[in-house]
């Protein structure tokens, strides 16, 4: 096979890339949208393809596209578990300056998943199961990491997902959602206001350097967490998200 300069394998990197272009892809995708938005000739496209359907990392449906196979699912519950468990730490150092829950999640595919999570030493606090999963629109989490995303590739995952009621609160309208996610791009940050749940709030930023997109939240019941708390624990949230996303780059 071939080397690149920097000692990388050229074939491999093409797999990933093409791994890569179909998760943007919402999950499947055509050879011939490979090849446009690759820009690798399609013999060497089915080539890469052929062999990542014969290791499970890609399938074949019966129309013939192409999409993102079993076998990664086994890769990805265990590095999102491994990057739960690094960043806990610095979820418990946000408790400590906050004393409200902290929570890490990231984007998979068309949900958000919580990998992480510390919770707040009151009696009254919030409580997400690790591993749960659930749609973006309707998490602070989740709009913090749309937000940063190209507005296609929202619109395309709304299509995907549609826009379903957790709550009363919950914004199900594509462009109030997308009104929301400029407002979120342009603070910084995206609140929850009882969207997931009612009487809970939280604040979320992202973490624009990790591998994959993530977001890093506080929440609590808003009658503790109030619209005047927000602005006073905003910088100890930012300043946490900007040590995870410092060590996520340089590990």
């Amino acid at each position: 096979m071939a080397r690149e300069s920097g000692g990388g394998v050229q074939s491999l990197q093409r797999a990933f890339d093409l791994l890569e272009r179909l998760a943007d892809a919402g999950g499947e995708a055509s050879l011939s949208e490979l090849a446009a938005t690759s820009g690798l000739p399609l013999p060497t496209i089915h080539r890469l393809i052929r062999t990542l359907v014969a290791l499970g990392y890609v399938r074949q449906n019966s129309n013939r596209r192409y999409a993102l196979g079993p076998r990664l699912i086994r890769l990805g519950e265990s590095a999102s578990r491994q990057f739960g468990t690094w960043a806990r730490p610095f979820l418990a150092q946000l408790v400590d300056q906050v004393e409200e829950t902290a929570n890490l999640a990231v984007l998979d595919g068309d949900e958000v998943v919580y990998v992480a999570q510390v919770p707040s030493r009151h009696s009254m606090r919030m409580f997400t199961e690790v591993g749960r999963r659930l749609l973006p629109h309707g998490t602070g989490v989740g709009k913090a990491m749309l937000a940063r995303l190209p507005r296609d590739e929202v619109r395309a995952l709304l299509a995907r997902t549609g826009l379903p009621a957790y709550t009363p609160n919950t914004i199900t309208d594509v462009d109030a959602l997308l009104a929301e996610l400029d407002r979120v791009a342009e603070q910084g940050y995206a609140l929850d206001e009882g969207e997931q749940e009612l009487g809970v709030r939280c604040v979320a930023v992202p973490l624009p350097g990790a591998p994959a997109p993530a977001a890093l939240s506080v929440s609590g019941p808003d009658s503790r967490l109030t619209k005047e708390s927000v602005a006073g624990i905003l910088p100890a949230i930012l300043g946490i998200a900007a040590h995870l996303t410092t060590r996520a780059t340089r590990t």
